[in-house]
């Protein structure tokens, strides 16, 4: 506990230094991609040391002890939370062994596989998976990283989200990428804060992802048509411009017997991804951002009011409201959101294009915004590096690999140029001939992470829980906030209340 305390006090102070580090603002297409040095710009790199009283610091990398056995030279032991990157492996990396790991794809679109997987050249692939649910794969990868550096049996990658990103970046368990192989003609081609994100306080990239999320919201074509008299994505778009006009469309969608959301976080993202300041500030205290507050006033209005459909993300109701016996008008989704969730939702039968394949479609929304994002990390002590360098280069700086996971998947992927070149000429089936690639392509560029901090997902996911109190009626306000705090300082002791 001790030295994770060191990192996410590292961490915070480089969060400290956000406003610093503005990601993609600008139309030049230079700003799009990366720094020379693979990370952010040399002068915003510079002016991030030094906030004020703070010095930014990351922490040291941890020494090996030991050295790794010769089984684990022959394993690549890889540490996720769900099966996402597994299916990208698998179908894009090109010295995965898929005969020999029994590889193939049944009917509902799911990977099988053998007991064991192989690349090309023998060595076994083993993934550590730990849902990510009330912390348990930061807790998993923590205990787990902390005691690489006297194990025989080392982890070669792990892959973290942008809610936590920080925490890592500036600690001492992760290589630089440059350290693991990659140059700066590997990384020029890649969203900007992508690379951001994921730099530490000495300016080096210490992860990469493969994909951008930036964010829209998905609707219904057939409620549209009935209730708005349009499902033209442009025309709908301009009747959901602002705040003002959502809840306008959303006080109309009720009186025809729809809800306009599913539940009670559905617009929390759009919120919390454009606050103005960091979870935890210098004093570590938490800072509720007034944005915060607005999602608030407005989903307890939406409870009232019946505009939505009373469920929780991720819950069997509000999956099920993405269906064709939904009442559902729309969900917010960034990248993965569309492909990963709602294309699967809205199929009635698993793996078949049936239910409300090809009747949803995609707008802006009322703001721009963003929604996760995974990195790959090289874990400091792999002794597997060229083979973890390979893969970051093949899966998240190849502009063909990327454009081709694009077409298969409609995933949005971290090369500027691919999309641009997709943003021109992109059809997708699932949004009935739609090119959402398109409207992510102009949304991307506005993506700003620089409030992003180490204790996001975990504050986010408790004042989520605690608010829906609130929303429910079982606690006034001040004793939901009240709630929060206390949860929120049982998680992170180190934290406190303002005073």
């Amino acid at each position: 506990m001790t030295n994770l305390k060191k990192i996410l006090a590292g961490a915070l102070c480089l969060c400290m230094a956000g406003s610093m580090l503005t990601a993609c603002g600008s139309d030049d297409d230079s700003s799009s991609k990366s720094g020379a040095n693979g990370g952010v710009d040399s002068k915003a790199a510079e002016e991030a040391k030094s906030v004020g009283p703070l010095v930014l610091t990351k922490a040291e990398t941890a020494t090996q002890n030991v050295e790794g056995n010769e089984a684990s030279q022959k394993t690549l032991k890889i540490y996720t939370w769900n099966d996402e990157f597994k299916n990208r492996f698998r179908k894009y990396y090109s010295e995965y062994d898929a005969e020999a790991s029994g590889y193939s794809v049944d009917e509902a679109g799911n990977d099988v596989v053998g007991d064991h997987e192989y690349l090309k050249d023998g060595t076994e692939v083993v993934w550590v998976t730990t849902p990510s649910d009330n912390n348990a794969y930061q807790d998993k990868l923590d205990t787990d990283l902390a005691a690489q550096a006297d194990s025989e049996d080392k982890i070669d990658m792990f892959l973290i989200e942008a809610d936590y990103a920080l925490k890592y970046v500036n600690g001492p368990y992760v290589m630089p990428v440059k350290e693991v192989g990659l140059t700066d003609e590997d990384l020029a081609d890649q969203y900007t804060y992508t690379q951001q994100i994921a730099t530490d306080a000495n300016g080096d990239l210490e992860a990469v992802s493969w994909q951008a999320t930036p964010g829209l919201f998905a609707y219904r074509r057939d409620i549209a048509k009935e209730v708005l008299g349009t499902d033209d994505p442009t025309e709908v778009q301009a009747m959901l411009s602002d705040w003002t006009k959502f809840d306008e469309v959303a006080a109309k969608m009720k009186e025809a017997g729809y809800f306009m959301l599913s539940g009670y976080d559905d617009a929390y993202r759009t919120f919390s991804n454009n606050v103005t300041s960091t979870w935890v500030n210098a004093n570590m205290e938490i800072v509720i951002d007034d944005n915060l507050m607005t999602w608030v006033e407005q989903t307890k209005k939406y409870t009232d009011e019946g505009y939505n459909n009373g469920t929780s993300l991720w819950s069997d109701q509000w999956n099920a409201d993405q269906g064709s016996e939904g009442k559902v008008f729309g969900f917010f989704y960034s990248t993965w959101g569309v492909n990963f969730t709602l294309a699967g939702n809205a199929e009635d039968n698993a793996g078949k294009k049936d239910g409300l394949y090809g009747q949803y479609a995609v707008c802006e929304g009322p703001q721009a915004y963003y929604w996760g994002g995974t990195w790959l990390c090289a874990a400091a002590g792999t002794d597997n590096k060229d083979t973890v360098a390979d893969i970051m280069r093949q899966l998240t700086c190849n502009k063909d690999t990327l454009v081709q996971i694009t077409k298969d998947t409609q995933d949005y992927t971290n090369t500027v140029s691919g999309m641009e070149e997709l943003a021109a000429d992109f059809s997708s089936e699932f949004l009935g001939g739609q090119n959402h690639i398109a409207l992510f392509s102009k949304t991307a560029p506005n993506i700003d992470m620089s409030n992003a901090g180490p204790y996001d997902q975990g504050l986010n996911e408790t004042f989520q829980a605690k608010m829906k109190d609130y929303f429910l009626g079982t606690v006034d306000l001040d004793t939901a906030l009240s709630n929060f705090y206390s949860a929120a300082i049982e998680k992170y002791p180190e934290l406190k209340k303002p005073e």
